[in-house]
């Protein structure tokens, strides 16, 4: 099993981290798990619960661990099978955007790329409050790869 792929950029004003891993699952499976808000819980360990409807135009609560705080993207961008995206914050203050993305290969399997960009004036401010994404981000992968392939069996 392959390891996720992280990088991390910091800039003075910004911060990216993003996660790529290939799944043995087509993308319209991946998919369907991505946007089951529900079941979120389930299978992510980076998330313990999500409010609303995954869809284009929708407002979603997220809670993760270790915070009693919700972050409140609206989800854009949306195309089946392929990817979304989800915003939120306050710009120009600070300001997160959420890519997911997916390319199916040719045997059935599908490449995922999740990349978050934080930009804003408040980054030099709350930069030391803020987790190591890398680790997050590599947990997401792995826990989609295992929900996609369990499926498969």
């Amino acid at each position: 099993m392959a390891d996720p792929i992280i990088q991390q950029t910091h800039g003075r004003f910004s911060l990216q981290c993003s996660v790529s891993i290939h799944i043995q699952a087509s993308a319209s499976s991946v998919w369907k798990i991505l946007t089951d808000a529900r079941d979120y819980p389930r299978w992510n360990s980076t998330v313990t619960a999500i409010e609303g409807e995954i869809r284009d135009g929708e407002r979603i609560k997220v809670r993760v661990p270790g915070t009693d705080r919700a972050f409140t993207p609206i989800v854009s961008d949306v195309a089946s099978s392929e990817g979304m995206t989800w915003t939120g914050g306050f710009a120009p203050m600070f300001k997160g955007v959420r890519t997911f993305a997916l390319t199916e290969r040719g045997d059935g399997t599908t490449d995922f790329r999740m990349v978050e960009r934080f930009a804003g004036l408040m980054i030099p401010l709350v930069r030391k409050s803020l987790p190591d994404f890398g680790p997050i981000f590599a947990q997401y992968a792995n826990d989609l790869k295992h929900e996609a392939e369990s499926k498969q069996l």
